[in-house]
């Protein structure tokens, strides 16, 4: 909490009505709650001294504007509103601190404009599936009060010679209207490396394309992309991108702190800080635990029990490795 001196300070100015002072002391009541790593709190305190934006409920215009793509007429982009929090995402010390940077630029974006300063509005998330990186662009999303525009890479990359990026520039004008944080999944589908000779020559096209809209790109939307496959991003894509950050596979600190989210209200026989309880998850993802625990719960309520026991756990375990190996073994 912040120091006594600062919270006298803050009273003070709030009842003898000095506006100025008063916004002084709460930004400083905030800086202090960051040093002390406090960032969940000093979020919500920015929202409540600088305010949220609307709802991030997606309206009905919006949704009949969705762009199309001519050939089949499915739709390019997916809009949702977005539900999971800063408080339900398990993040490294360096990915917390560059969410934080993200969430502060966008909420103060009035106060960086007046110095001729713009908030980071494109971002490349890396790493393996199942790491954090979908879920990450919607914990934005949601902070920021803003829907979540998911492009449909299916839909956007068309056999038809040049609707690709007749489709991208769709998608482009659409995102540019409505302030949203937008996912690129699979990005490399659409800026692989253009030196590769295994393409052909409209691959090719299709990311030049990508690249000049990204330069030209106005907009008032965050634009996340994604990637499993880093590797094979064109050489020139990386420049784009305002931050770039590393989903990787969760080590035993971060497995306890996920145990304890999504263990949340499930009465238990064990402690999720156990490292040895934590030990049963090691070189599993994020999502692989996700999947163990749901597996746990179901079996959990479904033999009666009104305690999950490592019992239930290690049976999901055992199912999850099984699963793994078949996928392993092409089956």
């Amino acid at each position: 909490m912040a120091s006594g001196k600062l919270l006298r300070r803050l009273i003070k100015t709030g009842t003898e009505g000095d506006v100025n002072a008063f916004h002084e002391a709460s930004v400083e009541v905030i800086r202090e709650e960051r040093e002390k790593r406090h960032h969940l709190l000093a979020n919500d305190l920015e929202k409540i001294l600088y305010g949220r934006r609307n709802a991030a409920r997606p309206s009905p215009i919006l949704q009949e504007r969705l762009p199309k793509d001519k050939e089949r007429g499915l739709p390019l982009v997916r809009v949702r509103e977005p539900f999971r929090r800063l408080e339900d995402i398990v993040l490294s010390d360096e990915n917390c601190s560059l969410f934080e940077e993200l969430l502060q630029e966008h909420h103060r974006d009035e106060v960086l404009k007046t110095h001729g300063l713009f908030p980071a509005d494109r971002v490349l998330f890396c790493g393996p599936p199942g790491c954090g990186k979908t879920l990450g662009a919607e914990v934005l999303a949601s902070e920021l009060g803003f829907p979540l525009a998911e492009i449909r890479i299916d839909s956007v990359i068309s056999s038809y010679l040049g609707e690709t990026a007749a489709n991208l520039r769709q998608v482009f004008d659409f995102i540019s209207t409505v302030p949203m944080v937008v996912l690129f999944d699979e990005f490399d589908a659409l800026a692989k490396e253009r030196s590769d000779e295994a393409d052909h020559g409209e691959l090719k096209r299709v990311v030049n394309a990508f690249l000049q809209m990204l330069d030209g790109y106005e907009g008032k939307s965050l634009l996340v992309a994604a990637t499993n496959h880093e590797g094979m991003l064109d050489s020139a894509v990386w420049r784009r991108f305002d931050e770039v950050l590393i989903f990787e596979p969760p080590n035993l600190e971060q497995i306890k702190k996920l145990l304890s989210i999504k263990l949340r209200g499930i009465r238990r026989e064990f402690d999720v800080q156990d490292c040895r309880i934590a030990g049963l998850f090691k070189g599993m993802s994020y999502a692989d635990i996700e999947r163990v625990l749901r597996r746990a719960a179901k079996d959990m309520v479904l033999s009666g029990n009104e305690f999950m026991s490592e019992r239930h756990m290690l049976a999901a375990i055992q199912r999850e490795d099984a699963r793994r190996r078949r996928f392993k073994n092409g089956s």
